[in-house]
């Protein structure tokens, strides 16, 4: 199982900045920011599942295009997976036909380019043998985060959170775990921006991660643009000794 970086940018600004999105194997993606933009045609049209962490344009912006793209090319509906509330928020906002059309009543409702597939927090879905299981978030719409499990080891993924102690109760019970991909969006300048917009900022981060009990690969991300490597730079200050790096583009982690 293989974890490739499409996207993982608090924002935009040239190639080497993209926001959330990962392909799992070749038909699985996590998050569908800009980062899917960079796949080729061929590629795209693999893709058969998008488990979603929320409902924030930087993490479903591509879902629209990728559905128009390539739904007529393919035999069945691209599944999107995310809490209930994730959902209705796609089907009320996004997918409304004043924003983009609903694709779940095209070409037919017998027969449509995109379906909903609800999953619950806790819930594991597998795929394949792949097992991707919502896990709790803290952030200002609902929200979750995913962990990926081979089987041989997982892959803990927070999405947008601030802090979060039901996260760590179940991450510390995790016995394969390899890696922790966790969001800084902010310099602690702006801790109460952070506070304020559920996000973490790297003396935030380091309150975290004093919660973790396994070892592991920790990887940040979300960081924004303008301020990355003073972000980097007090992350390394508070939380060094977890040997923390970023996350970056066409990354690829196995598990």
């Amino acid at each position: 199982m293989k974890l490739r970086v499409l996207g993982c940018s608090g924002g935009i600004g040239g190639r080497h900045l993209r926001t959330t999105s990962f392909l799992l194997d070749k038909d699985i993606l996590i998050d569908a920011g800009t980062g899917v933009g960079d796949l080729t045609l061929a590629e795209i049209t693999q893709i058969d599942h998008v488990f979603v962490t929320h409902s924030h344009l930087d993490h479903v912006c591509s879902i629209p295009f990728l559905v128009d793209t390539v739904g007529q090319m393919r035999d069945k509906p691209i599944t999107v997976y995310g809490i209930p509330a994730t959902l209705e928020i796609l089907q009320n906002h996004l997918f409304n036909w004043s924003i983009w059309p609903d694709f779940t009543q095209i070409p037919s409702p017998e027969a449509p380019f995109l379906r909903y597939q609800p999953v619950h927090l806790g819930e594991t879905v597998e795929i394949d043998g792949r097992k991707v299981t919502a896990l709790p978030a803290n952030h200002v719409v609902p929200a979750v985060g995913y962990q990926l499990d081979s089987g041989e080891a997982s892959l803990v993924f927070s999405g947008d959170t601030t802090t979060n102690d039901a996260l760590w109760k179940i991450v510390n019970k995790i016995a394969n775990l390899k890696y922790v991909l966790i969001e800084t969006a902010f310099s602690n300048q702006e801790r109460q921006l952070a506070v304020v917009s559920k996000h973490l900022c790297p003396s935030m981060l380091a309150e975290e991660l004093a919660k973790l009990e396994r070892s592991a690969e920790i990887y940040i991300s979300h960081l924004k643009p303008g301020e990355i490597e003073l972000i980097m730079e007090e992350i390394e200050e508070c939380c060094g000794h977890y040997r923390p790096r970023i996350l970056q583009n066409n990354l690829v982690l196995e598990l």
